[in-house]
């Protein structure tokens, strides 16, 4: 995350790919503070994002993005080896890159006398580096929904500017200038902006 959440809260994730794959979709709003038992009941550890379509109810971004992503070429192909490449990367995104790279954030924003994931964030980040050197997409030389879970571990702010990785950094600019992403971030945005307009009222 940034210093503050708007444009970052992951529940752009699952907007970004409803926007890649033509899907219609509503968003709710919950309180940050004073979970209700049914908040709980659908996410278990309280936090955003869940989703329910129809019958499915799932929380966690990286499950909700799967389901998308079955739902849309768009997002995963179909072939056996495309799909099977799609989740390695999506959940490598998660696994092995943002597992790092938020506690990471965190020490650094919270100002710790000392952070000893750098090493660790810097190896992680120096891999991926080298694999964007020699493609544009992670998968079948596409966009899939694992570029959309990588892009966004690796545009958050701190750690775009940790190091100098252009290949990475190119590859940021490519995927987040998707008029999907566009759409997304400004819908996430307008939707924090009535929320504090709203405050402001009351």
């Amino acid at each position: 995350m940034p210093d503050g959440p708007a444009g970052f809260v992951r529940d752009l994730r699952l907007r970004w790919a409803c926007e890649e794959a033509g899907i219609d979709y509503d968003v709710g709003t919950v309180p940050l503070a004073e979970k209700s038992p049914e908040h709980f009941l659908r996410q278990p550890f309280g936090q955003v994002p869940f989703l329910k379509d129809g019958a499915v109810e799932i929380f966690e971004s990286g499950a909700c993005l799967i389901h998308i992503a079955r739902k849309s070429e768009a997002l995963m192909p179909r072939d056996p080896v495309g799909e099977a490449e799609t989740l390695q990367w999506t959940i490598a995104a998660l696994n092995s890159v943002e597992m790092v790279s938020v506690p990471w954030w965190f020490l650094e924003v919270s100002g710790a006398a000392e952070n000893g994931l750098t090493g660790w964030l810097e190896s992680r980040l120096a891999h991926i580096e080298r694999v964007l050197e020699g493609r544009e997409w992670l998968v079948s030389d596409r966009f899939t929904v694992a570029d959309l879970l990588l892009a966004d571990v690796l545009r958050v702010k701190k750690v775009r500017a940790f190091g100098d990785r252009p290949a990475s950094e190119a590859y940021v600019r490519r995927v987040t200038g998707r008029p999907a992403f566009q759409r997304a971030h400004a819908a996430q945005m307008a939707h924090f902006q009535a929320a504090d307009d709203a405050r402001r009222r009351a």
